[in-house]
């Protein structure tokens, strides 16, 4: 169970590190849901100044209103065009939550034309930065959920400071609808946007974990079977749409369930992550090794059939060259692996449909010795 103080420590340490694909693919499908919520909630408020208008509310601040939403409708309706498209784009959750902050800020300073306490004391105005800062929750990026919750903090600051301090607004005669304005209430409603945000980022990190906790072998720290399914044909319907070449390798270690049955399920599992620590020192990652199951490995690689065997195969010479030492006193254990090749779209067009080709390539070259590849037919 994590303590506070770790949680946050885990925080802060994660806003430094961009989300991985899996949580930016996460991510992008909660912004094309604000995108459309947004859309909902915006023409919900246009009849907020009509409401207005009709119980007695003045004219001027009812065309406010309304030039206000008027104005956030078209915005929504670019981002919503925006999040709809196929290509992802890493500024988006940060432009979109901060026009949503930005239009906020700018409606209450129309409304203080009106009369200062109608900015600092609208409770409907107010609670749309509220209401921006938690749905950036749904864009499963901290670092966002953070700028948006700290931009509106500033800017609500900014506009009671400049209303308070330089235009004398604690001064004014109070309004009859919005009262006078309580300086230690401004201070207030500028913490609640700021614990808003805190809450928030923590949300969004914990809902990170999980996810990672979900998709990642625990053992390997590897990706698992659920970014398989999950994940790859996002990989696919990107590579079909950019014209690109993706080529998957099956791995199996070779002679490994001899490793458990002679020394033990212990050394198995050290030996699975000599495995990985070798792999990884040939691979990048930007290329998804993935632990399917026991000792099966898929690695998914952005490259031609036959310049992916030619990685395969120097990871199958790195790991026949780094034998396993089990133990004090054991002889080292030579460890060789076997791999089926397949490439999207020449052989597949499909995760399925390449997970067959390469399986059916694997057993090849294990009926054929072992410790070689298989990429043809």
């Amino acid at each position: 169970m994590s303590t506070l103080s770790e949680t946050l420590s885990d925080l802060v340490r994660s806003l430094f590190e961009r989300p991985d694909a899996l949580m930016q693919e996460i991510g992008a499908g909660g912004e094309l849901l604000i995108a459309r919520l947004r859309i909902a909630a915006t023409l919900l408020l246009l009849l907020l100044p009509l409401i207005n208008h009709l119980g007695g509310g003045r004219m001027r601040e009812t065309l406010i209103g309304l030039a206000g939403t008027g104005l956030a409708l078209v915005v929504a309706a670019i981002w919503l065009h925006l999040a709809k498209r196929a290509r992802r784009h890493r500024w988006l959750p940060f432009v979109t939550g901060a026009s949503d902050v930005s239009l906020t800020a700018l409606t209450l300073l129309a409304l203080s034309f009106e009369h200062p306490a109608a900015a600092l004391n609208s409770q409907v105005v107010f609670a749309v930065f509220l209401l921006a800062i938690v749905i950036s929750a749904l864009k499963n990026d901290g670092r966002a959920s953070l700028f948006i919750g700290l931009l509106a903090a500033g800017q609500y600051a900014a506009i009671a400071t400049a209303i308070v301090v330089f235009g004398n607004g604690a001064e004014a005669p109070p309004s009859p609808i919005y009262g006078s304005i309580d300086l230690p209430g401004q201070i207030q409603r500028v913490g609640v946007l700021l614990i808003a945000t805190l809450v928030t980022a923590v949300i969004v990190f914990r809902m990170q974990r999980l996810v990672m906790l979900s998709g990642t072998d625990t053992l390997t720290g590897l990706p698992n079977r659920s970014y398989l399914i999950h994940r790859v044909p996002q990989i696919l319907a990107d590579a079909r749409r950019d014209d690109l070449t993706i080529s998957l390798a099956l791995i199996d270690l070779d002679h490994f369930r001899a490793v458990n049955e002679e020394h033990g399920h212990g050394t198995g599992d050290r030996l699975l992550k000599h495995v990985v620590v070798c792999l990884r020192k040939v691979i990048g990652r930007d290329q998804p090794l993935i632990r399917v199951g026991g000792e099966e490995f898929a690695l998914l690689m952005q490259l031609p059939l036959g310049t992916a065997w030619e990685l395969v195969e120097s990871l199958r010479a790195r790991l026949a060259a780094s034998p396993f030492s089990p133990g004090v006193g054991e002889l080292p254990i030579s460890i060789t692996l076997s791999a089926g090749l397949a490439s999207f779209p020449h052989d597949a067009s499909d995760l399925s449909g390449l997970m067959r080709v390469a399986d059916l390539r694997l057993r090849a070259a294990k009926r054929m010795g072992r410790n070689r590849l298989m990429a043809r037919d």
